[in-house]
């Protein structure tokens, strides 16, 4: 019988595998199978073997990818088998089957050593510039220099803490699997997936964000051929530090955010990049700056269509900004191009919220949060229609199972409260931002409801601070001031109450001066001018409320009682200082009276009739100083969409009456 031995062929071998890598580089991959097929028969080499389980992989195989790697038992060899084993399994959904492979235990030796010197080097680098260079070199002699072999199995453990993290999240630990996002950047911060992750799903606060990116080890990154100059070494480290800085939470630390922005345009010609100006675009949403955040989402979206990163934020503003017919051109667009993508379906859904079709649009946010069931903005979006219905009962268990989702972003639990406080639970609205207090202290939205809870709880100085800081922020952010008008409203109240009557008039005149007439707040000043006395400038501002809305029963009411203060100070005026000594006098007198009241009876008969003939000619109108409570949750002229959940506004106002 002939001998099976192959007869070794080095040059055949390395010319069918040039041939081989040639033809997966051209994605021709029946080509790269064929070839692959004969080398491995030729070789029997099981890195040619691994080498055509990764053709058979990138070709959508994973089923004999994955029984070629078994077939030859390299599963367990090394990392880079066991990787593509679990991978394979991933994309069959094997979930529980890619965790075997995987196992759960993380090599935690390969980061824990580099904690203790990334600590000491941070420690003495702060001592002074000569001092924290010198101390690097001998870190670098203690440690020992990895070869290019370690670096990869280094990297295929990192890969596998990612899958590991994806598996968890597809099985509901999201804890765990944050855990293991966190494990695979601290074997690797290059594992840019594992970071995307825990960003893109706002798996961490603020505060932990920070926390975490300062324990990461960004001096192991090294540009090939650094060379001895340490400056040049650490750059890659620090050119990956700013493009994760950029795709952190806006709120907590804006400073450093454009600093990275800055560095990365300047220095290395990013300024027109999509991810830096879709992260421009996300601070400006953040800030309410909604123009602005459209056109640079526009500019990307032009650029490239399929960009379906930018397409919440840039559905945000145009929802924000109501432009109607661009959504529905957008929608139209996508439902035609990308039916399989859920940011279509958000769109579509967007769309018909927009309009006041708020069934329809609950359906699309359902199908899309189908889709991917981390799809935040669908999430939100599928239980805001519930509150702008006033379903607050399911409207609470759609944000809490947001709540449950994205434990790292503040807005499920914002809109919790909200919810709580249209329900009059004021206990469990005020535990619910307390929450999102805890994740971020500094939005303008969050800190507004509060205060409102304060101000329904009678806490009226706890509630004009809480306003005052919301409209602080704003300005230092550089927010639109029409975006802010309802919390320097309610900040009007507050004031108003607490009997500071003339810092109430300066709130409410800046609304006004801002946001053009409104009814609401003439009642306001009204209400004001009758506590001082100065019942003439009640009737005008009344008057003018009435103007806007004639059949607002607050403005009538007032009206009527700043018309007869009125003419008790008349009558007063007339009667005081005169002394009656004769009969004639006490006659001439009260014939005198008898004409004023008859002139201010026929002067008061005069404006009901022209106040009934307003009401009967008018419409609109409510019992409202400044709209509904809640932001697109409630109907109301309120209109709300949010970054990351999609719906956002500008804040909601308190409800006032006349005896507050």
């Amino acid at each position: 019988m002939a001998s099976t031995t192959p007869i070794p062929q080095p040059n055949m071998e390395k010319f069918l595998r040039d041939w081989r890598q040639d033809a997966l580089n051209k994605a021709q991959y029946e080509s790269a199978i064929y070839v692959g097929d004969k080398l491995l028969a030729m070789t029997k080499n099981h890195i040619d073997a691994f080498w055509l389980a990764q053709v058979h992989f990138q070709a959508g195989n994973y089923i004999r990818a994955h029984g070629l790697l078994s077939k030859h038992n390299l599963i367990n060899s090394s990392p880079a088998c066991r990787y593509l084993a679990a991978h394979c399994m991933i994309k069959q959904n094997l979930f529980g089957e890619a965790l075997v492979i995987l196992g759960e235990e993380t090599p935690k030796h390969l980061f824990s050593g580099e904690t203790t010197n990334r600590k000491v080097s941070r420690t003495t680098g702060r001592s002074g510039p000569g001092r924290g260079a010198s101390s690097k070199a001998p870190e670098r002699r203690h440690k020992q220099p990895e070869t290019d072999e370690e670096a990869k199995n280094r990297r295929h453990e990192a890969g596998m803490c990612y899958l590991r993290g994806i598996c968890y999240a597809k099985q509901n630990g999201f804890d765990r699997a944050k855990e293991a996002y966190k494990d695979a950047l601290r074997i690797d911060v290059q594992c840019y997936e594992a970071f995307s992750q825990l960003v893109r799903n706002n798996l961490m606060s603020p505060d932990e964000e920070d926390e975490f990116m300062a324990s990461l080890d960004f001096t192991s990154v090294r540009a090939p051929q650094g060379g001895d100059d340490p400056e040049i070494e650490c750059e890659a480290g620090e050119y990956v530090q700013m493009l994760y800085q950029t795709q952190l939470s806006k709120y907590r630390n804006p400073a450093a955010f454009n600093t990275a922005i800055e560095s990365l345009t300047t220095h290395y010609g990013l300024g027109e990049n999509a991810d830096i100006l879709l992260a421009r675009a996300d601070l400006l949403y953040t800030q309410c700056r909604f123009k602005e955040a459209l056109q640079i989402t526009e500019s990307i979206v032009r650029d490239d269509k399929f960009n379906f990163a930018a397409y919440p934020i840039y559905l945000a503003c145009l929802y924000e900004l109501q432009n109607n017919n661009l959504l529905f051109l957008t929608a139209h667009g996508l439902a035609d191009s990308h039916p399989d993508e859920p940011c279509t379906w958000l769109a579509v859904g967007i769309y018909y919220f927009s309009i006041g079709k708020v069934a329809e649009a609950r359906r699309y946010f359902s199908k899309a949060s189908m889709m991917d069931a981390n799809f935040g903005p669908a999430w939100i979006g599928f239980a805001h229609t519930f509150a702008a219905e006033g379903e607050h009962d399911q409207a609470v268990t759609a944000y809490s199972t947001a709540a449950r989702l994205f434990t790292g972003t503040h807005l499920p639990q914002v809109f919790l409260g909200m919810q709580n406080h249209a329900m009059n639970n004021m206990t469990a609205a005020e535990e619910f931002l307390k929450n999102a207090y805890e994740l971020c202290k500094t939005d303008p939205l969050l800190l507004n409801e509060m205060g409102i809870v304060y101000y329904h709880q009678d806490r009226l100085k706890e509630a004009a601070g809480l306003f005052t800081q919301a409209l602080k922020v704003a300005e230092e952010t550089g927010s639109s001031s029409h975006a802010w008008l309802g919390a320097r409203t309610n900040l009007g109240h507050a004031y108003r109450r607490l009997r500071l009557l003339d810092e109430a008039l300066e709130q409410f005149d800046i609304v006004l001066r801002e946001g053009g007439k409104n009814s609401q707040v003439f009642c306001a000043k009204g209400l004001i001018y009758l506590d001082q006395g100065r019942a003439d400038d009640a009737a005008q501002v009344l008057h003018q409320a009435l103007a806007i809305h004639p059949q607002d029963p607050i403005a009538t009411e007032l009206l009527s009682k700043a018309l007869e203060e009125s003419s008790k100070v008349s009558i007063d005026a007339l009667s005081g200082g005169k002394a009656v000594n004769t009969l004639l006098d006490v006659e001439e007198e009260v014939g005198e009276m008898q004409r004023f009241e008859a002139e201010l009876e026929e002067r008061k008969n005069a404006a009901r009739a022209r106040i009934e003939r307003r009401v009967r000619g008018g419409g609109g109108g409510g019992g409202r100083i400044a709209g509904d409570k809640g932001k697109a949750v409630a109907a109301g002229s309120s209109r709300t969409t949010r970054r990351g959940a999609g719906l956002r506004g500008g804040g909601s106002m308190m409800e006032m009456s006349d005896d507050d």
